[in-house]
């Protein structure tokens, strides 16, 4: 078998290295971790050293080449799962590290783990896995203090407690630079009571590792590779490392970090081995492609720099869908041949809201949680997952609210276009209130914020029971969003600004509207083809000018 394995090992690429890695992988019938000696091997699973991946003989037996230090992992097929630990993170790798790592880490990273094991065994356990199912999707949860990964259990988790997900996925800045917090983080999520995966974005970094190389140990003692890739169904689920640490930087008394930044981008050992995983699965596999930065916006301000090297690995796959984080807005934007991906068709990347939205910043309610819109707009909250089959839909949960939130109605007339040093003459929310002078109607603009939408994405509104009017979506600032970073400046973080936001939509107010109290009903189909509504009461005042709401509230 050896001799046999080599030369598959060879076509595949593999590095020159010195040991060879074999074990089994193996159904654990009584779950103790140990193959004993009546439990079956499992045939044509795939295992990987980061670079080849290898299919199991028919006794469940592989072979790989390990360098000096190497992380082998089993691909979790589907109808099997892994084991979880106590924190219900998924166990499906070892860890080969015989020194440990790189003294002068700011962080535990790994320990030294020694000689290689002459088998490095992988249990599975059977579970059907039906092909409708749901995941739950975080992006950047990124808690600054202990008080933040407070607002994370009460804002976010205590509501996905008993969810029917399957599993869960972060799309990295689990944290916010202080990785001491990955136990407690780690056992508050654990609480959701599914497994989770987790991938490496550009804070869970040790920024006094010399190099990209080693600047991601912390991360990999907790959740073990920082790419991998499992099946779920009739799905591959793929997370890459698009964060490239550029090294410490100079001393400097008044960085703590001390880091020399990153860039975006792929390294060419994952897109090999990518490569050579995906050599092994049916071109009509839905493909779920993970990572923490974009690979491009709609507005084109984060792109992955090497993109086009992962859309030819990718290329000819008709089913493709991906996931990111990093910027703290909502986007959509659609690969084509322009891009570099030659399809079939386009190829859809979803930019996620956060969990943290605007960083944690804003007014608190009354849970004392602050009410952390992103700077597009997008309230902070979480994506749920829906797949059957090959075919997929994503829905947009904003925090502590109900389902059916999926868009803020807001309506735009001069005086909102005033200078944010205004809105001192104003009470909260006035600059957004739905009574509006009769004077008013014809400069007046009907604007919504349809909080996960994109490109394709359809809104329209009506008035009582008048036809549907059609909404152009609008490169601009959400106005509550503004307002509000303004009036409460000294509860949010000093970096945090409304920018423009790719998921407004816009149409004039019908001139020929009476004075008096109108139903506006508002309906929205996504990017995944799903209706939403939305209503306000709207007041057209025929006073001349709309209610001084400080006249009835001389307090205010």
């Amino acid at each position: 078998m050896r001799i046999i394995t080599f030369l598959f090992l060879m076509v595949l690429g593999s590095e020159v290295s010195s040991e060879i890695a074999m074990g089994t992988v193996f159904l654990d019938q009584n779950k103790n971790g140990i193959l004993d000696p009546r439990e079956k091997g499992l045939g044509n699973v795939r295992v990987s050293n980061g670079l080849d991946v290898v299919l199991t003989d028919k006794n469940g037996r592989y072979e790989l080449p390990v360098q000096k230090e190497t992380i082998l992992f089993v691909v979790k097929p589907k109808n099997f799962v892994v084991p979880v630990n106590n924190d219900m993170l998924p166990q499906f790798y070892y860890i080969h590290q015989p020194n440990g790592s790189p003294k002068g880490l700011r962080y535990q990273g790994i320990a030294p783990t020694g000689e290689l094991p002459k088998e490095v065994n992988f249990p599975l356990f059977p579970r059907p896995e039906e092909k409708a199912f749901e995941a739950i999707l975080f992006a950047d949860p990124q808690p600054q203090t202990n008080r933040e990964l407070d607002f994370i259990r009460d804002d976010v988790v205590s509501e996905l407690i008993g969810s029917k997900a399957s599993f869960g996925m972060t799309m990295g800045d689990i944290l916010f630079d202080d990785l001491s917090m990955f136990p407690r983080y780690n056992s508050i999520i654990s609480k959701i009571g599914i497994p989770w995966y987790n991938v490496p974005g550009n804070h869970e970094i040790n920024f006094n590792a010399d190099n990209d190389d080693y600047s991601l140990e912390t991360f990999k003692r907790f959740f073990g590779p920082t790419y991998y890739s499992f099946e779920y169904a009739e799905v591959l689920f793929v997370v890459l490392d698009n964060i490239e640490y550029q090294g410490k930087g100079e001393a400097d008394a008044g960085d703590i970090k001390n880091d020399g930044g990153y860039e975006t981008s792929l390294s060419s050992k994952q897109l090999k081995w990518l490569k050579n995983e995906l050599d092994l699965v049916p071109r009509d596999t839905l493909v779920f492609i993970a990572t923490h930065a974009p690979l491009g916006t709609e507005a084109d301000t984060y792109v992955t720099k090497n993109r086009k090297k992962l859309f030819q690995v990718l290329a000819g796959r008709p089913n493709l869908y991906s996931v990111a984080g990093h910027t703290h807005t909502t986007d959509h934007v659609y690969f084509d041949r322009e891009d570099g991906f030659l399809g079939p068709g386009a190829f859809h990347h979803h930019v996620l809201a956060t969990v943290s939205g605007s960083w944690w910043s804003g007014p608190f309610d009354e849970r004392g949680i602050p009410v952390a819109n992103q700077r597009d707009g997008t309230p902070n909250g979480y994506h749920i997952l829906k797949v059957d089959g090959t075919d997929l839909a994503v829905d947009f949960k904003a925090a502590g609210k109900e389902s059916g939130y999926q868009m803020r109605i807001m309506f735009d007339v001069a005086y909102h276009q005033a200078a944010v040093d205004s809105t001192r003459d104003y009470l909260l929310g006035q600059l957004s209130d739905s009574s509006i002078s009769k004077h008013e109607v014809p400069s007046a603009k009907i604007l919504v914020n349809l909080f996960d939408g994109g490109p394709n994405s359809k809104v329209r509104y009506q008035i009582n029971d008048r036809k549907f009017v059609s909404m152009e979506k609008v490169l601009r600032k959400d106005p509550h969003i503004v307002e509000q970073f303004h009036r409460f400046s000294n509860q949010k973080k000093s970096w945090v600004q409304a920018t423009p936001s790719t998921h407004i939509f816009s149409a004039p107010l019908d001139p020929g509207i009476e004075p008096g109290t109108h139903t506006l009903t508002v309906i929205a189909i996504d990017e995944f083809g799903q209706k939403h509504h939305g209503h306000s009461v709207l007041e057209i005042v025929d006073d001349g000018a709309a209610p001084n709401f400080r006249s009835l509230y001389p307090g205010g």
